[in-house]
């Protein structure tokens, strides 16, 4: 099958750029000044909404605060939020003031701060009062910490140590402010965890041109085409996926963000595309699944919805065809990772292929490499994905991590360390971590083929394959499954189903149902902690 080239891409990255600044100040004097910039809906608080106009003033406040406090440049601000207002604030503002903005989860528990608050070096935690009541007695081995601005309504508990301020307090004592940071394009500019091999996160640090790297997703992913859109996002702002299809893509394009906080089932974000009339509908698959198996809505309820994307694991061809029919409209996935964001995406110039995570973004220069030889390789085998050195949207290094840095940096290539392979219309078909791929009785699986095809099944909720090893160089590929709440589906009906639908070489030869898996604090299976000891029942043939 022969498509057209892509167009070419050239990189234009000037020496001099904010994030900050090209989210927010860029849009003054446009007409997109006025425009809704974000809206929080808050099951507690209700909806609220700030204009670019208002964004641009407010994080002038706070990166002139950041001043008055005398933090310098390239210092840290440990951001601890939920889904609100202030998020982009501090987020934003931080790097107006050339600091090193660093988000983190909600999830987290006090400990966890702690350590990244210790780690990143950070001089001033932003976080809410209700989170501030868990956090205040667990910083004392966080040294440089020396501020803490509280966020939300309540009372201000102060800290021996600590200078602890009331956010919107001393924002309402600014009323002028100096220009924002004049940052060179390689500065540093956000700092995110990821999980670390070591049992500790890992901090990847990421330049201001991390923001010009991503413009080949919004042309080509994000199908960012039209004026008026309205970007609704099912995330939390501290993964790298919602920092960039969340928030600073679409501020950086002057689009409106709708974003949630507090809980949500699958009638949330039909009934939160159909208030705000979002045109374009970010999410994971479990969300997606969540919508076809556990709602009515159909393409009638959401009429305003154009675009749909997907990123974490790949999309089932069930839920693709079920979404296709009920809404209209395709899901069209993305593939990245900490250190370089999406860069692997289906767009609309091409079909979508259900599990193939599509093409290289124009602009990202990868290549399928034997990591050893450095060779490219053919069509249809196995290599590691490598990207440029030189690529913009790559990370600049691993915090306080030299070696490790430098252990993924080859001959003016950065091992990606995931594996994939291209077949012979030109689609990428991604395999995942040498770690993952299963290596049974000579062949060679992957786990998301494996858990793309369970998951069609209507009774699966969720799933993960792994290798069990019997005995030395005997691994059996098996999968653990957590059924839907209503299902009465047995381990062996699922075992019947994934062999109808798989190679033999590559359907499990076990199916555990289990109550839940071992994740990290964004949600993503640890396979290797998946134990037999789980599970509930277990398979008989």
């Amino acid at each position: 099958m022969a498509f057209a080239p892509f167009q070419p891409w050239v990189w234009q990255v000037p020496t001099h750029f904010n994030i900050g600044v090209a989210c927010t100040d860029a849009h003054l004097g446009t007409p997109a000044e006025n425009n809704i910039a974000m809206i929080v809906e808050d099951d507690t608080l209700g909806t609220s909404q700030i204009s670019f106009a208002e964004l641009s003033q407010r994080t002038s406040q706070f990166s002139q605060l950041l001043r008055n406090l005398d933090i310098g440049l390239g210092e840290r601000i440990l951001i601890r939020l939920p889904n609100c207002l202030d998020y982009p604030m501090a987020f934003l503002g931080a790097m107006k003031r050339g600091a090193v903005s660093v988000p983190t989860s909600t999830l987290l528990t006090a400990e966890e701060v702690a350590y990244l608050a210790k780690d990143s070096g950070a001089k001033v935690l932003v976080t809410d009062k209700a989170a501030w009541v868990k956090l205040k007695d667990h910083l004392q081995e966080a040294p440089n910490l020396c501020h803490v601005l509280l966020s939300g309504a309540g009372e201000v508990l102060k800290v021996a140590g600590l200078d602890v301020r009331d956010l919107d307090a001393e924002l309402a004592q600014i009323t002028t402010y100096q220009p924002a940071e004049t940052s060179l394009a390689t500065d540093p500019a956000y700092l995110v965890y990821t999980s670390g091999t070591t049992g500790y996160p890992k901090g990847v640090l990421h330049a201001h041109r991390a923001l010009i790297g991503r413009t080949p997703a919004s042309t080509y992913w994000f199908d960012f085409a039209k004026e008026g859109d309205r970007i609704m996002h099912s995330g939390k702002f501290n993964w790298t996926y919602v920092l960039g299809s969340g928030l600073m893509d679409p501020l950086y394009l002057g689009k409106t963000v709708i974003v949630h906080e507090g809980k949500n089932d699958a009638n949330t974000w039909p009934r939160l595309i159909n208030k705000h009339s979002a045109t374009i509908f970010v999410g994971v698959p479990t969300i997606y699944r969540q919508i076809v198996q556990k709602s009515t809505f159909t393409k009638a309820d959401v009429p305003s919805l154009r675009h749909c994307m997907s990123a974490g694991e790949h999309l089932s061809d069930e839920v693709l065809s079920l979404w296709k029919d009920r809404f209209g409209v395709d899901i069209y996935e993305a593939v990245g990772m900490s250190e370089f964001s999406y860069y692997l995406c289906q767009t609309k110039s091409r079909p979508i292929r259900a599990g193939s995570a599509g093409f290289p973004q124009p602009g990202h220069a990868i290549k399928l490499l034997n990591p050893e030889s450095l060779q490219e390789v053919a069509s249809g085998e196995e290599g590691m994905i490598c990207v440029p050195d030189d690529d913009p949207g790559l990370f600049l290094q691993y915090w306080n991590m030299p070696e490790e840095t430098a252990k993924l940096r080859h001959d003016g290539w950065f091992f990606t360390g995931d594996y994939a392979r291209y077949d012979t219309d030109g689609y990428i078909w991604f395999l995942g971590r040498k770690d993952d791929i299963i290596k049974s009785f000579g062949y060679r699986v992957s786990p998301y083929e494996i858990e793309r095809v369970l998951k069609s099944h209507p009774a699966v909720a969720d799933c993960a394959a792994i290798g069990e090893e019997l005995e030395k160089d005997k691994v059996l590929v098996v999968a653990y499954i957590i059924a839907q709440p209503d299902s009465t589906a047995t381990a062996d009906e699922l075992l019947a189903f994934a062999r109808e639908h798989l190679a033999a070489y590559k359907a499990p030869k076990t199916i555990y149902l289990a109550k839940d898996f071992p994740r990290t604090k964004n949600g993503k299976i640890l396979r290797k902690d998946i134990k037999p000891t789980m599970a509930i029942e277990k398979s008989s043939r």
